[in-house]
């Protein structure tokens, strides 16, 4: 009888090492000046040096994965947008406080390591650091037989930022009369997908190969559309305009998502009329006869993220997001709350024709 390896365990070090070398040509890509060293260490090195132009600089950081979307790309065996979804889900946390993203590392989990398979998954890590101009400073790739299928995977990751304490946006710089900026999703985005599931695949029995007219494509194609990453965009935005606050739209939507910044003082009124809401939102709603309440209380409904805006530089602030490709609109207003209204949000009228 043979005593016992660790590959006959299903961890095979071969594949791991394979991996590492078909990664590495995408994390070379995407890197800072301040990045020293590359992969291969126990922990990735940044030259903090570059802090010293700061008066009072603030670390932010943030932790996120892309949730139950990483079945969708298992499903169609596509692996080289996940990665984008778990860079904008990281990045564009950060940014809402004003945060400028330092650097990211990744965590993947898998029941069995197929090198090209992770190589891909890095790759839309990469491709995305690039988009939001951060560094892939390091990561893990950990094999886990038994706990997950061969084919299974999940991947998380952490990030860091940085910003002047002077110039930090949130809840204390609102100001009545601020005009809320919605900005377009690319779509879904990563959240809400265990809803999606449901409805779609689930109880629908929809085909993620089958060709969906009002989507203009097939329905997994829509549904592995990658997280839009505003870092770069918002940034800009704040550096051009006079915004007080940001939000991410996430898990819990548009509502629950702005009320994270707002004072308790004030209150703010989103006119839904002011855009349509895309196809993939109304697919659901339509196939799982979903109430408007549960629809935007899960999905972002077409608006990625909102920006809080002094309402003089409401006009610069939707060209200057239009100049780096984001679509933006004025959505609605801030004002001074009535005591049971106070840090609230309120949606009004119904979705543009």
């Amino acid at each position: 009888m043979n005593g016992a390896t660790y590959e006959a365990a299903g961890v095979s070090i071969e594949a791991g090492d394979k991996a590492v070398e078909l990664m590495k040509v995408w994390i070379d890509k995407a890197k800072r000046p301040e990045m020293i060293g590359g992969i291969g260490g126990f922990a990735g090195l940044f030259d903090a040096s570059a802090l010293k132009n700061y008066q009072r600089p603030l670390l932010a950081s943030s932790a996120d994965g892309v949730g139950t979307k990483v079945a969708i790309a298992q499903a169609l065996d596509k692996h080289d947008t996940i990665g984008f979804d778990l860079v904008g889900m990281l990045v564009d946390d950060l940014v809402v406080c004003g945060a400028e993203p330092l650097f990211l590392t990744d965590y993947i989990a898998t029941g069995r390591v197929v090198p090209e398979r992770i190589a891909a998954i890095v790759k839309g890590i990469a491709e995305a650091c690039v988009a939001a101009g951060c560094a892939l400073i390091g990561g893990e790739t950990a094999e886990h037989p038994g706990l997950l299928e061969p084919d299974e995977y999940d991947v998380a990751g952490s990030t860091t930022g940085v910003v002047e304490a002077t110039q930090v946006l949130g809840p204390g710089r609102v100001r009545p009369g601020d005009v809320v900026i919605a900005m377009a999703s690319s779509g879904l985005h990563s959240n809400g997908y265990s809803l999606v599931r449901h409805v779609l695949l689930n109880a629908a029995q929809m085909s993620l190969d089958a060709h969906v007219d009002e989507l203009g494509r097939t329905l997994g194609e829509e549904l592995l559309e990658p997280t839009l990453i505003y870092a770069k965009p918002c940034l800009d935005l704040a550096r051009q305009t006079q915004t007080h606050a940001m939000s991410h739209i996430t898990g819990g939507g548009l509502a629950a998502n702005l009320e994270r910044v707002m004072p308790v003082e004030l209150t703010a009124t989103i006119d839904r009329s002011t855009w349509q809401l895309p196809p993939v939102f109304d697919l659901v709603r339509r196939t799982g006869d979903v109430a408007t309440a549960d629809l935007e209380a899960t999905l972002n409904c077409g608006v990625g993220m909102v920006a809080l805006t002094d309402q003089a530089d409401a006009d610069r602030a939707v060209e200057t997001l239009a100049s780096h490709g984001v679509r933006a609109w004025v959505a609605g207003e801030v004002a001074t709350a009535a005591a049971e209204d106070g840090g609230k949000v309120r949606l009004v009228g119904s979705h543009a024709g």
